[in-house]
């Protein structure tokens, strides 16, 4: 019979075991390193603004009055557009949550609840809610843009419709 690691037994019991082994930086340096980070003009923001630019649709940013406020708002075609970064909106976060500080966990999870909540409203109020994900426009930004099209496209189809039943 093969010898488990205890790591090995904690999975096979069922219990997760938190890999996080405490930060690598003082409380100080870590402070002024998420003070840097910013939640407008990032870079993938300003990739997909460039990219928009060429289609020559007209757009607002960061739009206040809606839930969440969307990066990118196509309003006459009621298209809600967030940027988000893989870390603090959780992508494909089950997979690595169990690598980070309980306080982290907690806070990249009541991000993603936040994200559902707003993305919810949105589509309730009748919007199209169209999320890039960071590593997204890195890998394909023609993809990217050719998804937004996609749904602003579908969005003009279905107004044409409902314009032809009044």
């Amino acid at each position: 019979m093969a010898r488990r690691s205890p790591r090995q037994t904690t999975i096979a019991a069922g219990k997760s075991e938190r890999l996080h082994r405490g930060d690598i930086m003082s409380p100080e340096k870590r402070s002024a390193l998420m003070s840097r980070i910013r939640g407008k003009g990032t870079k993938p923001e300003l990739a997909v603004a460039a990219l928009l630019a060429g289609t020559g649709l007209t757009w607002e940013e960061h739009a206040k009055d809606l839930p969440g406020r969307p990066d990118f708002v196509l309003r006459e075609q009621r298209i809600a557009i967030f940027v988000d970064g893989d870390f603090w909106h959780g992508w494909r976060f089950p997979a690595w949550r169990m690598k980070l500080s309980e306080k982290w966990e907690r806070k990249i999870a009541a991000n993603r609840m936040r994200d559902a909540r707003n993305f919810r409203a949105l589509r309730r109020a009748g919007w199209s809610v169209i999320r890039i994900w960071e590593h997204q426009i890195e890998k394909d930004p023609a993809g990217c843009i050719a998804r937004i099209l996609s749904v602003q496209q579908a969005t003009g189809l279905a107004s044409n419709r409902q314009a032809w039943h009044d």
